[in-house]
């Protein structure tokens, strides 16, 4: 970093070069913002690719850097009405704040139920806007800034630029797919960024009289490199089999520790990545009882030393288009958890050593776009736009493409594809058949 009086310029590996003003580098230097140094960007990922080593801090910033250039651009474009730039000062800073409060290892513990934990990272913000050293920060920005960047990135009130930080062309996708594809290795994410920033526009919406950011018709190519890159980031990386492995691992560390006593949802908020696994280290090892034993004797070290669990058996979602399963299958249920220990103890294994993984990310191809074709201006979602893509079909296919049933043990065993969808089906028999979901159809 060199220091130029306030401000700073940022030698960073992705975008070469970023300029951080006063405020910037102010929110920077809070403990809460250096905290995310030390949240992994993609959790236990590092664990396959070893060089997915990097973290919230670098990605933060790389947002930041994205949005102000993003303003520059639009700035630039024809013009619009004054009050489209009310606030327009305040996303950078809510780029830089997107991800203030993510939980150790970023996202794997917002898959868990949520009385196992206090809050997806969006909500778990508030507290850390709370905080003295942030709010001093943000002081600089006037009465109501600090409320009116958390509404940004909560995706919620009436900036016409919130969709820079919260959107289907939110910068945090084009900055995230870019830097992961770099730091692990892969050529899958590197999207055309700059092509997609000068693509950028204020548009008025036909139907509201609203105005938010869209596209312009020539870049549509782009977003659908985007949508492309996506799909090979989630099926090659996010959910490599071995990463859902350690995530699911890491999950049922965390769940059992909190179903135990020996640590509390509330206690989960703020630790970093080495921070919490020392801290379940050392209570479990001071603890009593069989579930401490197994969580400091065996799945921490497992972890630690990636021991990972197995794949008993996996099926392509593709293949379940005839399937129902029990709406429980996606998530981290009472129920789902009784069934696997059910599972375990005919697999000859303890309990907690069976987990069912078809991981579900319900915004993963979302799609709502304001397009401009030409002067004409229509909204790109679900129905697409006649004579000029069908990005949403297209979109729904991917996810289907992208997702995996999988069945992990803490002990080699293989089972038959079928076998496991038999055990399923039985346990959907025992339900209310309304409450159960067609696997064909995204969720």
């Amino acid at each position: 970093m060199q220091g130029h009086g306030r401000s700073l310029v940022i030698r960073d590996p992705v975008w070469n070069t970023i300029r951080m003003d006063a405020v910037a580098v102010a929110i920077m230097d809070t403990a809460a913002f250096q905290r995310l140094r030390y949240i992994r960007q993609l959790g236990l990922a590092h664990l396959v690719y070893p060089g997915a080593t990097h973290t919230r801090f670098d990605h933060a910033l790389g947002v930041y850097h994205l949005a102000v250039r993003a303003l520059e651009i639009l700035k630039a474009g024809p013009p619009v009405p004054d009050h489209v730039w009310r606030d327009a000062h305040l996303i950078p800073y809510a780029a830089l704040l997107h991800d203030i409060g993510h939980y150790a290892f970023s996202h794997a513990l917002e898959e868990l139920e949520p009385e196992r934990i206090a809050g997806d990272h969006e909500e778990m913000s508030a507290r850390f806007f709370e905080s003295a050293p942030l709010k001093a920060a943000l002081e600089p920005l006037g009465a109501g800034a600090a409320d009116e960047i958390y509404r940004i990135i909560r995706g919620e009130g009436g900036n016409a630029l919130r969709g820079l930080v919260s959107g289907s062309l939110d910068l945090d996708k084009m900055e995230y797919l870019r830097r992961d594809a770099r730091f692990c290795g892969v050529p899958y994410g590197d999207v055309d960024v700059e092509r997609l920033l000068q693509g950028l526009a204020v548009l008025r919406d036909p139907v509201t009289g609203d105005w938010e950011v869209g596209l312009r018709g020539k870049a549509m190519s782009t977003l659908e490199s985007l949508l492309f890159s996506k799909y090979q980031m989630f099926r090659t990386v996010y959910w490599h089999h071995a990463v859902r492995a350690a995530t699911g691992l890491y999950k049922r560390i965390v769940e059992t520790a909190v179903e135990a006593g020996l640590v509390s949802p509330i206690e989960l908020i703020g630790p970093t990545d080495e921070e919490l696994l020392y801290q379940l280290s050392r209570r479990a090892h001071a603890g009593d009882g069989p579930v401490a034993a197994r969580l400091a004797k065996h799945w921490l070290p497992d972890l630690r030393e990636r021991r990972l669990p197995k794949r008993a058996t996996e099926i392509p979602a593709w293949q379940l288009e005839d399937t129902t399963l029990p709406d429980w299958v996606s998530g981290d249920t009472t129920e789902k958890r009784r069934w696997e220990d059910g599972i375990a103890a005919e697999l000859g294994l303890a309990p907690g050593e069976v987990i069912l993984d078809f991981p579900v990310k319900k915004a993963m191809f979302q799609l709502d776009v304001l397009v401009d074709r030409g002067g004409q201006v229509v909204r790109l979602g679900r129905e697409g736009i006649p004579g000029l893509i069908d990005l949403p079909s297209l979109a729904e296919e991917l996810y289907r493409t992208a997702r995996v049933l999988r069945l992990f043990t803490f002990r080699r065993r293989e089972v038959a594809p079928q076998w496991l969808l038999e055990k399923l089906a039985g346990a959907g028999r025992c339900e209310n058949p309304s409450a159960a979901s067609a696997v064909g159809v995204p969720v």
